[in-house]
């Protein structure tokens, strides 16, 4: 099946009991059983639920993927991840990566003995230079958050490999109609299936998808015993999500590039970050393993002045100003202060991230009104 039609029929089918085309709202805790231990598959709603199951099973189809497992959040699938791991347990991450990855990393999980090194993964040899015996997680986001720089997936595969380590990357921008690293090496994708993939703004959630067997039978051991699930209802809206994510990436995309454009040419804008262009540094990488650049975007006025920026995003009227992204509606944030706030000053001004950037989320309106609305609020 091409992407589209994935989108739409792989991984789901009609309900067996009635015949719904949609996969119904299972709104059970719980599952009568014939005899103790004789039962349907299933027992009880945090281990499986039906509307999860085909979920699971339809973003694994997307990826590429034997296994999906669904999470309550995008910051539970990655919690689950990092569980795989022991006290002296090393991590390589890409220094520019959403605030909560951060958190969670530098705030909970330092704190039992996991060591976390935070380095630029455009130059895979400052990636292998941080690699020592200990090393047993490389963590990759690309594009990254809200730099959108672009990191080499093959290339980062053939270095956890020498290495002996697990290789995940956060695929949440891109989506698997972008990208999909199970095909270039990776061991796990990880989503916030609360941006592009349930795409409407409308729930929270997050999502793994592997390979590996083995690999899925921790990580599920992981998920029923932790207990960070969804509800059935949130998986619904992500399996409605699904069915229209390739017309919407494609809108996405466009409208993107349009701004991107737009941006560029705007005298009052220094520098605009979207991998679409064939001077941004990562370009190659990125137009060998995406299929289009995507609608995310980041820019910084000229004068790098924070009051400039949050002037213009006070003016805003279709670019709302919010947290996250990836909705058919248009959002801008600072994240500075808001998405990245959790990360120290210094470290996102080392990581070149300033204090005035903006980050756009391009929805799928039409292109011709987010133009006039740059116009008006940048002036």
């Amino acid at each position: 099946m091409k992407f589209g039609t994935k989108a739409i029929h792989a991984g789901v089918h009609p309900d067996p009991t009635t015949g719904a085309i949609m996969t119904p709202i299972y709104q059970t805790s719980t599952y009568v059983q014939r005899s103790p231990g004789d039962h349907k598959g299933f027992e009880y709603s945090r281990t499986h639920n039906p509307t999860r199951s085909q979920l699971q099973d339809a973003l694994a189809a997307l990826d590429g993927g034997k296994h999906g497992l669904a999470f309550a959040t995008g910051m539970a699938a990655i919690d689950c991840i990092v569980k795989l791991l022991q006290p002296g347990d090393e991590v390589i991450s890409t220094n520019d990566l959403y605030g909560g990855s951060y958190r969670l990393f530098t705030k909970v999980y330092a704190t039992y003995g996991i060591k976390f090194h935070f380095v630029p993964m455009h130059d895979m040899a400052a990636v292998e230079a941080a690699v020592t015996e200990r090393t047993k997680l490389i963590w990759v986001e690309t594009p990254t958050n809200p730099l959108l720089n672009v990191i080499d997936i093959a290339a980062a595969s053939a270095v956890a490999k020498k290495a002996g380590a697990l290789l995940v990357v956060d695929n949440t921008f891109a989506t698997p109609y972008l990208q999909t690293p199970l095909e270039l090496g990776a061991d796990m994708v990880m989503y916030s299936l609360t941006k592009y993939m349930g795409g409407h703004s409308d729930t929270v959630m997050g999502a793994v998808v592997v390979n590996d067997d083995e690999l899925h039978q921790r990580l599920s051991f992981f998920q029923n015993a932790c207990g960070g699930t969804p509800g059935p209802q949130d998986c619904f809206l992500v399996l409605r999500g699904l069915k229209t994510l390739h017309v919407r990436m494609q809108r996405h995309c466009e409208n993107g590039r349009a701004v991107a454009e737009y941006l560029k040419a705007h005298p009052k804008v220094e520098k605009v970050y979207w991998p679409g262009f064939q001077d941004h540094p990562n370009h190659a990488i990125a137009a060998k393993q995406m299929r289009d650049f995507g609608g995310m975007i980041s820019f910084v006025l000229k004068g790098d002045r924070k009051e400039d920026a949050i002037a213009v995003l006070e003016k805003f009227q279709l670019f709302s100003l919010a947290e996250s992204l990836g909705g058919v509606e248009s959002l801008s944030g600072h994240p500075a202060t808001m998405t990245h706030a959790s990360i120290p000053a210094e470290e996102r001004r080392k990581a070149g991230l300033s204090d005035s950037l903006i980050r756009l989320s391009v929805g799928i309106e039409d292109a011709e009104d987010l133009l006039e609305d740059l116009k008006q609020a940048i002036g």
